[in-house]
């Protein structure tokens, strides 16, 4: 997964990904920890990218998101959030969405 570090690359991402997932995690989170693994296999079964950012690090993002628990997974499709999973994730939902946003990008081209 690639790594957003500030708000100004979160910006230049989102602009220039036509899809993509944001997976949002903090410090010391053991379900973040939990969760992050199975997130990150399914990075090679979807053809758009990954990205992580840990919110305690930049927490302007976390606030332009209004994110206020961790973790949050977020999918994009051309600049708009199309789906959020919060706290406790379920993987089937979160891989269905996925799957949406896969057929989205095939009407798109």
């Amino acid at each position: 997964m690639n790594e957003i570090g500030s708000y100004e690359h979160w910006n230049e991402v989102i602009e220039k990904e036509p899809q993509l997932l944001l997976f949002v995690k903090t410090d010391h989170c053991s379900v973040c920890e939990g969760l992050y693994p199975q997130v990150e296999a399914l990075a090679d079964r979807f053809p758009f990218p990954f990205y992580q950012v840990n919110a305690a690090r930049v927490p302007e993002l976390a606030g332009q998101l209004s994110l206020f628990t961790a973790p949050v997974v977020l999918l994009y499709h051309h600049g708009k959030e199309i789906a959020r999973f919060a706290r406790f994730v379920q993987m089937d939902q979160l891989t269905r969405r996925m799957q949406e946003l896969v057929e989205r990008g095939k009407e798109d081209a």
